[in-house]
């Protein structure tokens, strides 16, 4: 069995900053890429950052040079520094990850932590 849980989320004034976790626990050999995904107001989803094992990274348009995925393979976890949020970064943050079993390689998505921004 896997466990996959998001948490740092929480209410944040513009121009703050947020560090989100992404921790995966149970039953894999390894944690390979991670991404993060935002779900808005309109429940559209949005790709914001990805990480591969290795280190490689890309960011989504709207949030480059303010975001900044890592990731701490010793600990399975991913973290996603967010700095100088706006009101428009505010969503359920989801991340994504594949994870790398005995038969293959599985996809598993955590249920998201809430980020709020106020103007």
């Amino acid at each position: 069995q896997v466990q996959l849980v998001e948490s740092g989320g929480g209410l944040v004034q513009a121009g703050g900053s947020l560090r989100l976790s992404c921790a995966a626990s149970g039953t894999f050999l390894r944690l390979d890429d991670v991404g993060w995904y935002r779900r808005g107001p309109g429940n559209e989803r949005e790709l914001v950052a990805t990480i591969t094992r290795s280190g490689s990274t890309a960011y989504g348009q709207s949030v480059k040079g303010r975001f900044t995925i890592s990731r701490d393979n010793d600990k399975n976890t991913v973290y996603l520094q967010m700095n100088s949020l706006k009101p428009e970064d505010t969503a359920v943050y989801l991340c994504n990850v594949d994870l790398y079993v005995a038969k293959g390689t599985w996809n598993y998505w955590g249920r998201g932590t809430q980020v709020t921004v106020s103007s």
